[in-house]
């Protein structure tokens, strides 16, 4: 197994006939998934979505996968190929499409249907090519055939890549539900076809590696929303991803089995919404879904409201019901129903809004303690399976965090694929298929790329740890007078403190090591403010760690007199 070394250094020009693969996102976490494939001089790019924030990156709306190796190559891609509809495949694609606004996107009719949806929020017309399941289109040197996969969102597609140097077969996001809502199957013969003629690179999502067995069917969890649909005494609030088009099919045709009205609320669940039912995705019965307006003529039992926010996010319109934000006022022997995972890292956060909802007297039905929710990932044996049917010659396991992709590798192992031929690879970490063996030449620069209100780029790690200390440690403004002569402090400092343990009297013995510092300043010669304002602050900041053990920012301030 080949795994990536922190050493790695830029790589080498790729060989004549090589394909190279370059994750620039979805390689040790969940989410931004991004892949850019070399060969003859052209770029092709799978997907290109964001990742949502950790608490420890406050203030970041959103981060995308890092577009510096390709910025001075924009001209040479010759396509963007999207594998579905799913925000952490499609979310960074205007972020792109701004550094050049013609690049063909290719997808299918729902993915196309959303990402224009969002396109035209930036003010963007893509060019897009519309495919379908069994199409075969070329792009520069890449030939491309699309597969149809099952997912958490309808019309999801896997490619295979053909090229010079082999063939390429990319999963995207995909699970092998036997009974799935829309009856469309993962194709596993075209993946057998595909296999008799040879895969010479396989990358298949790992999300579930981990996960003993089969992902359950869709289909089972219709009696736990059923039973929710039947039994709550008033209304029933479902929380989901405003994409998951199955999971809100089988909320709507339980609510009409139960003589319920239903009512989207949230401006993604609106529109994503609407696009799935005028396209055809979403059948809803005549008369069923209402305006929320029209909700207040009808009493609580009649009701159901789908909204988002399953994922405890802060603005989304379930968090602000728990916290008593929302227009909706959730109250005793209201049912609220979570269909929907965890996504790792987001688990507090969506506790947070489990409790407040019962605090405020909600039944709340989740996964924990319903069976209300499935994976949109394939399990250990249906990857198996896979790596059985493909027979593939190399692989590289894509989507997940680390424990994902090496659960995912030593499956592959396990089912006789060569160790040597199984690629670990991280963001950035270059792989070229180069006489049909795949293996690590290099990396290139993959960090993430913050998007900070109207700013793409501008928070930086370090901004973001000063962030982090402001709101654990605080902040002290240290305002010093000093003769510009003699080095000597003109007049007694003043101190501006903001969430820092102090009163007046705080800052008093710090006043004699300020002194110190700059008696020693001027007898080594050192006058210039910033170096200077620098002595200062790292004085003040000992001071304040040996006697407070805390570590506020320190902003130092020094004035001539």
């Amino acid at each position: 197994m080949s795994h990536p070394h922190p050493e790695l250094k830029a790589a080498p020009p790729l060989p004549e006939g090589g394909l190279r693969v370059i994750a620039l996102g979805g390689l040790g976490e969940i989410g931004r998934n991004m892949t850019v494939f070399e060969h003859a001089g052209k770029l092709l790019i799978v997907d290109c979505g964001v990742l949502f924030p950790e608490e420890t990156q406050p203030g970041v709306d959103v981060i995308l996968p890092d577009f510096t190796s390709i910025r001075d190559r924009l001209d040479d891609i010759v396509a963007v190929v999207l594998t579905h509809g799913h925000e952490d495949h499609i979310g960074g694609v205007p972020y792109l499409l701004r550094e050049r606004s013609d690049i063909p996107v290719v997808g299918s009719k729902l993915t196309l249907a959303f990402l224009e949806a969002k396109l035209k929020e930036h003010g963007i017309r893509p060019r897009t090519v519309r495919v379908r399941e069994g199409d075969r289109r070329g792009f520069g040197p890449f030939d491309c055939e699309f597969v149809a996969v099952n997912h958490s969102i309808p019309d999801s597609l896997a490619v295979a890549i053909r090229t010079r140097a082999g063939m390429v077969l990319h999963t995207g996001d995909f699970k092998m539900d036997q009974f799935p809502l829309d009856d469309r199957i993962t194709d596993l013969r075209a993946f057998a076809r595909l296999g008799e003629e040879g895969v010479d690179l396989f990358l298949t999502d790992s999300t579930n590696a981990e996960v003993p067995g089969f992902t359950t069917s869709e289909r089972e969890l219709n009696p736990a929303i059923e039973q929710v649909m039947r039994t709550a005494p008033r209304r029933v609030i479902v929380s989901s991803f405003a994409s998951h088009v199955h999971r809100i099919q089988q909320v709507l045709d339980a609510a009409h089995q139960h003589g319920r009205k239903v009512a989207f609320v949230g401006r993604s669940m609106v529109r994503n919404m609407g696009i799935a039912r005028d396209l055809g995705y979403l059948k809803v019965p005549s008369g069923l879904v209402v305006s929320t307006k029209e909700l207040e003529k009808l009493p609580d039992h009649k009701i159901t409201l789908v909204c988002t926010g399953s994922q405890g996010e802060p603005m989304a319109a379930l968090s602000r019901m728990a916290t008593r934000d929302h227009l909706i006022r959730i109250g005793k022997g209201d049912t609220v129903l979570l269909a929907s995972s965890l996504i790792p890292g987001n688990e507090n956060a969506i506790y947070r809004v489990i409790n407040g909802l019962t605090r405020w007297g909600a039944h709340v039905v989740h996964k924990g303690n319903a069976k209300v929710h499935v994976s949109g990932h394939a399990s250990a044996g249906e990857l198996v399976y896979c790596y059985n049917i493909v027979k593939p010659r190399n692989v590289m396991p894509v989507h997940g965090e680390w424990r994902h992709l090496r659960a995912n590798a030593d499956l592959a192992i396990r089912t006789g694929v060569d160790p040597d031929r199984v690629v670990m690879a991280e963001d950035g970490v270059v792989v070229d298929l180069v006489n049909g063996r795949a293996s690590i030449t290099g990396k290139v620069p993959a960090g993430n790329v913050y998007v900070d209100g109207m700013e793409v780029g501008g928070a930086t790690e370090a901004s973001l740890k000063d962030r982090l200390t402001l709101a654990a440690e605080g902040v002290v403004t240290v305002v010093a007078i000093v003769d510009a002569d003699t080095g000597a402090l003109a007049e007694a400092p003043d101190f501006l403190a903001r969430g820092f343990v102090h009163d007046d009297a705080t800052f008093e013995p710090v006043v004699p090591v300020i002194e110190k510092t700059l008696a020693t300043a001027a007898e080594e010669g050192v006058g210039d403010a910033r170096q200077l304002e620098q002595l200062l602050a790292r004085a003040v900041a000992n001071w304040a760690f040996r006697t407070y053990r805390r570590k506020p920012l320190i902003i130092p301030v020094i004035i001539d007199a």
